[in-house]
């Protein structure tokens, strides 16, 4: 018998990190039908974290009525595992998605939206919090999600400040008198693989608030904001410091969390391998199966798949990786960790016959069991 840990990122548009793994242990079974095939989700903090975690581990999906980045009140799902961990990603209700082109402006988007998350799985009981931050179209610091927690994001007058990088330029003083009581009791994990400061030539504002539809000169208007607000910060919060890796996240999300909810930033693959027990698995498994829509370049910088390669040589096991295509640079990942990769596509086809479920499926299962064929000649 061979004991294989099937962990594949999902084909975005096409397989779930559950379906992957699902496809790539029929095949191996059809060679092997006695194989112990362990499937484990996938996912490196960003978009399908929560979906991946939920379905994994059989958890259950929540819908909350939040704020979109707007202001406007929309419908936004997270998870909640049998642990009755949290697993929430901000871009169900700050995202840049969530907006259209003409509406993408971070001196008024909020994150208002990702705190009425949090105090909605509060209220459910939830003490343990897993939070992916990618994907954001907020450049406000966090204050608006700390709003929503209760803290007092205030102006000269003392009364709340507007919602966005706008509300920052109004901010004279903070408070926590009145923040959710139960936030002392809560621990936050947050998935984040950027390392940017809150502020200057590498902050939030310079690097990432272009895309979500600043201009010049509002760009130069919000690192400035972002000064001012780190300085105020640090009256409440004397260890607070706009220069600390993944302060600039989200817009300035990650200063928030780390520094007025006590929150842990930490790789996104590596605390979604903690969650799933994945380094148990592969310790006693023969072969590690992993994988994820397209191979490049990118994934050898430190993808998915990758964290699995490398947490798998750890224990001197093999790894194949399966994937939808293959692009320039994706021989990189042979010396990152993966042993021998192989696209799953049979036929010529266009983009949308490729990414069909079905299709994909299929062709993943036969593709795997032709390399565990190849496997078993040598065994």
């Amino acid at each position: 018998m061979i004991k294989t840990v099937i962990a594949i990122d999902s084909f975005k548009g096409s397989l779930t990190s559950i379906e992957a793994g699902k496809a790539a242990a029929e095949g191996i079974c059809r060679v092997f039908p006695e194989t112990d095939a362990v499937i484990r989700p996938v996912a490196d903090g960003g978009e399908g974290t929560v979906e991946a975690l939920v379905s994994g581990l059989n958890g259950q999906f929540v819908d909350a009525d939040v704020r979109d980045p707007l202001g406007r009140r929309i419908t936004a799902k997270y998870g909640i595992l049998p642990d009755n961990t949290a697993v929430i990603e901000m871009a169900a209700a700050s995202g840049l998605p969530l907006l259209s082109g003409l509406e993408r402006d971070p001196m008024h988007t909020t994150t208002y939206g990702t705190g009425e998350m949090i105090l909605d799985a509060v209220r459910r009981g939830c003490r343990n919090f897993i939070i992916g931050i990618g994907g954001s179209a907020t450049n406000d610091g966090g204050i608006g999600c700390l709003q929503a927690l209760g803290f007092g994001m205030l102006n000269k007058d003392g009364h709340q400040v507007e919602y966005g990088a706008n509300g920052l330029s109004q901010l004279t003083r903070i408070t926590d008198n009145n923040a959710v009581k139960e936030l002392k009791e809560c621990a936050f994990h947050v998935a984040c693989d950027v390392t940017n400061p809150l502020c200057g030539a590498n902050g939030c504002s310079e690097v990432f608030a272009p895309q979500k539809g600043a201009d010049k000169s509002a760009v130069s208007l919000m690192d400035g904001y972002m000064q001012s607000y780190a300085e105020l910060t640090k009256s409440c919060c004397p260890s607070a410091s706009p220069d600390t890796a993944g302060a600039g996240a989200a817009g300035g999300l990650g200063f928030a969390l780390m520094y007025y909810l006590n929150a842990e930033l930490q790789s996104g693959v590596d605390l979604v391998i903690r969650e799933t027990r994945l380094e148990e698995a592969i310790a006693e498994a023969d072969i590690i199966i992993t994988g994820e829509g397209c191979l490049d370049s990118q994934t050898a910088m430190g993808k998915a798949p990758i964290g699995i390669a490398r947490l798998a040589k750890k224990y001197g096991k093999p790894v194949i990786a399966f994937c939808g295509s293959v692009r320039e640079g994706a021989d990189l990942c042979n010396a990152s960790g993966i042993d021998a990769y192989f696209p799953v596509l049979r036929r010529i086809c266009t983009l949308e016959q490729a990414i069909d479920k079905e299709t994909a499926y299929k062709n993943l299962a036969d593709t795997a069991e032709q390399v565990f064929r190849t496997i078993k000649l040598f065994r």
